[in-house]
């Protein structure tokens, strides 16, 4: 039951080594410029170079540790967490979990928004936990850790900070676990809030009645399994095998995590049409520091163990779409789903929403909130 405070630390050399590395790689030879075939190689070298050399990660790490942070041990697996209060009296309770390739980074952003807004009734507390084998939450105490069991932990965690009533948001696996937070948890879970949907056509499903709309989602859900979904197969498969290289080579990382940045966000030529770059690097050094490129994608290889989550959510759920997301949810499907009192979908921004469309978001979260009379 004990609460620790916790203070990430990132040594120097850990830093300098980073450094070093990148400027030793070994470099494929380019077969093709664009992106058809992955990350292309001018783009990365560009990229890898600006970090070797002109990020400053400091800046990140300080950011950071302003956040009041803290480990706890829920069903022997060590939970990392920030918990940024407002000085608003009366805020809400808000936990936000982040997915794959994400973090707890994710939400620099949004933290302060959310937290200390100009109109103090619009006020929440944060709960930011780390995924079980991401970041802090490290290392994975044992197999096991899918989607229902770290959606029961973070329950826990919320009651063991003393929230009796809270709003769970999240995107990617967040919105999985977040969902499933409010199946096991809803007598406290006031409203489910989420900015990302994936939709798991029923056996047999036919979509010939689908609307135009929900129709293209249809065919942009088939083409995310047959072009864009190989990172999930091999993580779902062979986790282990893929973590020795990611854990020994900085630019693998960082092409493995900086593909999705462009496939599934508002960008046109490069990933920073639609994130900062920094921001984007800052993601990536967290993966690279606290070595959890294996760990992470132990995930998926559970959830591909584990019965899907199919319950029912009886709390509230608001959707946040943008546009450039993939795949988007088929809105027909997930409305019978849960009982959806929100639905809003914006031209600008992807995937990683928080980062992207930051202000977007938090004017979502808030309207929600309103809108189910948490406030």
């Amino acid at each position: 039951m004990t609460i620790a405070p916790f203070v990430p630390q990132f040594a120097d050399d850990a830093v300098a080594d980073l450094r070093e590395r990148i400027r030793r790689t070994r470099w494929p030879r380019e077969s093709d410029p664009s992106w058809a075939r992955g990350v292309p190689d001018g783009y990365l070298r560009e990229l890898a170079a600006y970090w070797a050399d002109g990020f400053d990660w400091d800046v990140y790490a300080e950011q950071l540790r302003r956040w009041p942070q803290y480990r706890t041990e829920i069903d022997g697996q060590v939970i990392h967490f920030a918990h940024v209060r407002s000085s608003a009296a009366g805020a809400v309770p808000l936990i936000m979990t982040h997915g794959w390739p994400g973090s707890y980074l994710e939400f620099l952003r949004v933290a302060e928004p959310l937290t200390e807004p100009t109109n103090v009734d619009d006020a929440f507390d944060l709960v930011l936990p780390s995924l079980p084998g991401y970041g802090f939450s490290t290392p994975l105490s044992a197999p096991g850790w899918g989607v229902t069991r770290i959606a029961t932990a973070f329950a826990e965690l919320m009651a063991r900070l003393g929230y009796d009533r809270y709003v769970a948001q999240g995107g990617d696996w967040g919105s999985i676990i977040t969902r499933e937070i409010a199946v096991r948890d809803p007598e406290h879970v006031l409203g489910v809030h989420l900015n990302s949907g994936f939709t798991v056509p029923p056996r047999g499903f036919d979509p010939a009645g689908l609307d135009e709309i929900d129709a293209q989602r249809w065919r942009d859900l088939r083409r995310y399994d047959r072009e864009l979904s190989g990172y999930r197969h091999l993580q779902a498969t062979r986790p282990r095998t893929l973590a020795y290289a990611l854990t020994d080579s900085p630019v693998g990382q960082l092409a493995w995590i900086a593909e999705k940045f462009f496939e599934w966000t508002d960008s046109t030529d490069r990933p920073e049409d639609a994130v900062d770059r920094d921001h984007l690097l800052a993601d990536v050094s967290l993966y690279w520091l606290t070595g959890t490129a294996g760990s992470s994608a132990d995930l998926y290889y559970e959830a591909a163990h584990e019965p899907w989550p199919s319950g029912r959510p009886t709390p509230p759920v608001g959707m946040s779409l943008f546009q450039h997301d993939m795949p988007l949810p088929i809105r027909s499907l997930t409305e019978e789903s849960a009982s959806i009192v929100s639905w809003r979908e914006h031209e600008r921004g992807g995937h990683f929403a928080a980062m992207e469309q930051p202000a977007t978001l938090v004017a979502d979260i808030r309207d929600f909130t309103r809108t189910i009379g948490a406030r």
